[in-house]
């Protein structure tokens, strides 16, 4: 027996055409042929693979097994076909055929899928490269032209070649889990006591902030690598750190966390930024992203992170409340956390304030001090 021929994509199509309307002469109406031509297209095809794909004892042609089974790799056959062709077009207008973002952990995951979910359906020919990393790492990505873009807060002695524009803010809460000694204080605690219990700090693995420390008030800490692993030595009392309050809000509402109030301030803002080289020049599907994380510091879009958060789960499976947003701060109606007796009120953290100079966190209770 011969070896099978290679089918062309005409062929693949008219076959896929039959199946799909019906029969060869609806086949033909809709490719705007003669009935004649669908009918040898695919005799031809038959021929070419040397196996019989529909069979044609009834008024209505059928597959056979082995049409059923090859009909799938035509159908593949021609959608990969249609997405390289979409792809060619792209690029020969301009568009990338890739786009790398970098982005701080601190910011919102729940806000972060919007925007990709909606980047897909606006671009569905550029690939994405989504990288997830830490104060002056975010930078370096960027600066190293790994990433083409960045959200990151802005780190002392940043290259002049990066430029930033402003893309909200993060609430970031010190917290503590509720059978820590921390935690048994009423009202403000003593900086001089927070200076004896462990604090957790998130690390930077890049060099541009070597020597420097970011909220750091113990004179002991542990230094971590990733959020989530400081999120659960936090829930297990081992030690108290600042988290993002999206991050954190259903612990505390469920009680596993307790806000701590501290002279610095019980909740601060971290701006963000979207960062970019400014001696490169970015593609439209960049632009684009770009602009969807600038449009979070307008008005309404408080709204929409509430929408997020409303449909976001949580890392254990939980529905993050709707008033949950790192860049937006927290509704009045959020509750107080369950299980916490009178004392443990907190005052709600605010959102930065609309004539707060650029680049400005609002009560932050950030200190700079060599290591």
């Amino acid at each position: 027996m011969r070896d099978p021929g290679l089918p062309s994509l005409d062929q693949l199509r008219v076959f896929i055409a039959v199946i799909d309307h019906g029969g060869f002469a609806h086949a033909a109406r809709a490719l705007h042929r003669t009935q004649s031509v669908i009918s040898y297209t695919i005799a031809n095809l038959e021929e070419q693979l040397n196996v019989a794909l529909l069979d044609r004892s009834t008024r209505k042609p059928t597959l056979t097994e082995a049409g059923k089974a090859l009909l799938a790799d035509a159908r593949a056959v021609s959608l990969k076909v249609d997405g390289m062709r979409a792809r060619a077009k792209a690029l020969s207008a301009g568009l990338e055929a890739e786009v790398s973002l970098v982005v701080d952990v601190m910011f919102s995951t729940c806000t972060l899928v919007r925007i990709l979910h909606a980047f897909q359906k606006e671009f569905p020919t550029v690939s994405m490269r989504l990288r997830t990393e830490a104060l002056g790492a975010v930078t370096q990505l960027v600066m190293d032209g790994t990433c083409r873009i960045g959200i990151s807060g802005w780190m002392p002695g940043t290259p002049d070649v990066i430029e930033r524009q402003a893309c909200g803010f993060v609430t970031m809460v010190p917290v503590v889990a509720p059978g820590h000694p921390l935690a048994q204080i009423e009202g403000i605690v003593p900086t001089e006591v927070l200076r004896e219990h462990t604090q957790l700090v998130l690390t930077d693995r890049s060099t541009l902030t070597a020597g420097q420390d970011f909220g750091v008030l113990a004179l002991r800490d542990w230094r971590l690598g990733d959020l989530s692993s400081k999120h659960a030595l936090l829930r297990n009392g081992i030690g108290w750190g600042n988290m993002p309050l999206e991050f954190v809000q259903w612990d505390l509402d469920a009680g596993r966390l307790v806000q701590l109030q501290i002279p610095e301030g019980s909740a601060f803002s971290f701006p963000l930024y979207v960062i970019r080289r400014g001696d490169e020049q970015p593609g439209p599907a960049t632009r684009w992203l770009m602009q969807q994380f600038m449009a979070l510091t307008q008005p309404g879009a408080a709204a929409a992170a509430q929408a997020d958060g409303a449909q976001c789960l949580s890392a254990h499976g939980d529905p993050v409340p709707a008033y949950a947003h790192a860049a937006d701060g927290v509704s009045d109606a959020a509750p107080a956390a369950v299980g916490q007796p009178p004392r443990k009120s907190r005052a709600k953290p605010k959102p930065p304030q609309p004539d707060a100079p650029a680049g400005m966190a609002v009560a932050a209770p950030i200190s700079l001090r060599p290591r």
